[in-house]
């Protein structure tokens, strides 16, 4: 009787394979956080604040949506609600990524993972073909973190020239540019659901009595009606098993 012999990937495990992987996202998460940086501080944040802020949430979206809300007298509940709406993506990525990680890894690692987790640290680490283990994600995750809260640091507290910080003021809409057109132009239920979120928004902004709406729920109705039309539209079909 032939036997047949099944291989599969080794497990990826290195350290200096993360770092080396996340220093790229790194590099990018610190010209775009500078930006962040010089927001919070214009709006009248102290510097330990814009930083402190960049260290516990590590979210470029949910951040710039939550500056918006503070500047804008926003309540709690709509900070809380917001930050739950634009980040709830993070949990399906962490439930994602744990089928891929080692049977070794530990309940507080994956905690750690978790809240270090962004769409370019998911992406990096569910394309490696086989398991990861901790070491490294670690490595993955480190130069992004600390990326992130570098270029914060550096926006807040001025130590750019001002020609500098002047030019990286529009990264931010660059890279969401970045994200979202590549994906739109390989997808028209995704250009559609961009489309019917720009519409949105604009008619919060201009449409009398709903531009009464708060910022902050005008960021979760346009999220949420965009997000369930399209889902309603153009179904993600089930993969055959």
């Amino acid at each position: 009787m032939q036997q047949t012999q099944q291989t599969t990937a080794p497990v990826q495990n290195s350290f200096w394979a993360g770092f080396h992987d996340g220093v790229p996202i790194g590099l990018g998460y610190l010209s775009v956080s500078v930006t962040f940086g010089m927001m919070a501080v214009t709006g009248g944040l102290p510097v330990w604040a814009a930083v402190a802020i960049s260290m516990t949430n590590v979210t470029s979206a949910g951040q710039f949506a939550g500056l918006s809300l503070i500047f804008g007298g926003g309540t709690l509940f709509e900070t809380a609600l917001t930050q739950f709406v634009i980040n709830l993506r993070y949990a399906l990525m962490s439930l994602s990524l744990s089928q891929k990680l080692e049977r070794r890894v530990g309940l507080i690692d994956r905690m750690l993972f978790s809240f270090m987790m962004t769409d370019e640290v998911f992406a990096v680490a569910s394309g490696q073909k086989g398991e990861v283990g901790k070491r490294y994600l670690f490595g993955v995750m480190i130069a992004p973190y600390c990326g992130w809260a570098l270029g914060t640091l550096c926006g807040a507290s001025g130590f750019l020239p001002p020609s500098v910080r002047s030019a990286l003021s529009i990264a931010i809409y660059g890279m969401f540019i970045a994200i979202v057109v590549p994906v739109a132009k390989q997808s028209r239920a995704v250009l559609g659901v961009v489309a019917l979120a720009v519409a949105l928004s604009c008619a919060m902004h201009w449409v009398p009595v709903l531009n009464t709406v708060s910022s902050g729920f005008s960021i979760i109705l346009c999220t949420v009606l965009a997000a369930g039309l399209g889902a309603l539209a153009a179904p993600v079909p089930d993969e055959p098993s």
